[in-house]
């Protein structure tokens, strides 16, 4: 009775102890599945995101490559970095077949380039040949698109391109502009607290020296803005020689007889401008000769063997 009991009760423990045992089992493999499945999870969200990376860095370079080659719309233009303020002025001599019509030419390039024609002024010289200068006003970002148009027109003799950073000075007058904003204001509300007439008159004097440092700060503002914002350029046309001699390489009997006359007539000229030199100095001396055989010759004593 005593044995089957003692048996009874060691096969409850360790069937108490195989439950404890598959529990503990049990829990570990649930533990380590929830890990691994973490860590698959993580593992993929990383995937993930480093595809996301790649495809991203992939797409930069694409944009990157994309950014770096000339578009299809024409010729890729440097850009200035930001916060740059440049004056750009040039200057081109070019000699054309034509001058009204290159004349044309360029004022149509500045203006369809969102430009201005500024001065201009046609001289002819003495051979028949034009002379023009003009001064074209154009956007930046256009300047270099114009300067190769106006190039195209003729034979470049010469060019001059220049550009100035004038960052430090635009940044010092805003500086300056704010700061005298800032005293304006302030003599202002000087202005409206002060009481005796005396004070006034004094506050009312700085405020108008104050208002005029302002407003010449605001010109030179203004004036360095027009400047970096279009660019000058000054083109000078001039003719071929081509064009005013063409006459000359085939003369004609008219062109003969015409030259001719005109050395024959510019002969005369140099010959009656040598009369009129010598005429005052010969006036004089038939004058002379004149009252020598009237007045003085007449009185000389004659000669012995003059007498008839």
């Amino acid at each position: 009775m005593h044995t089957s009991e003692a048996g009874g009760r060691r096969r409850g423990s360790r069937l108490r102890a195989a439950r404890g045992l598959s529990g503990v089992l049990l829990a570990a493999a649930l533990a380590l599945a929830g890990c691994s499945a973490g860590d698959s999870d993580s593992g993929g969200d990383g995937d993930k995101a480093a595809v996301g990376r790649s495809d991203a860095g992939g797409a930069g370079g694409q944009a990157d490559s994309t950014a770096g080659k000339p578009g299809a719309s024409g010729k890729q233009r440097p850009q200035q970095p930001a916060g740059t303020h440049i004056i750009r002025t040039a200057t081109l001599t070019v000699r054309v077949k034509d001058v009204p019509e290159a004349l044309t030419r360029a004022r149509a390039a500045a203006e369809d380039a969102g430009g201005i024609v500024g001065d201009e002024k046609t001289t002819r010289d003495g051979r028949g040949r034009d002379r023009s200068r003009v001064v074209l006003r154009v956007p930046q970002e256009r300047y270099e698109e114009v300067l190769a148009a106006l190039e195209g027109t003729g034979r470049l003799l010469d060019r001059d391109a220049k550009a100035k950073d004038v960052t430090d000075q635009v940044v010092d007058v805003e500086s300056r502009v704010r700061s005298q904003r800032a005293s304006v204001a302030r003599v202002r509300e000087l202005m409206d607290r002060a009481t005796k007439l005396s004070d006034v008159v004094t506050l009312e004097g700085e405020l108008s020296t104050r208002q005029a440092d302002l407003e010449a700060l605001l010109a030179q503002r203004a004036s360095l803005k027009d400047r970096t914002t279009m660019a000058t350029i000054t083109l000078s046309l001039t003719e071929g020689a081509a064009k005013a001699d063409a006459g000359d390489d085939d003369p004609t009997f008219l062109s003969a007889l015409t030259g001719g006359w005109d050395v024959f007539v510019t002969v005369l000229r140099w010959i009656a401008i040598a009369l009129a030199a010598v005429l005052p100095f010969a006036a004089v001396a038939a004058l002379l000769i004149l009252l020598w055989l009237r007045l003085v010759r007449p009185r000389l004593p004659r000669r012995p063997g003059d007498a008839p």
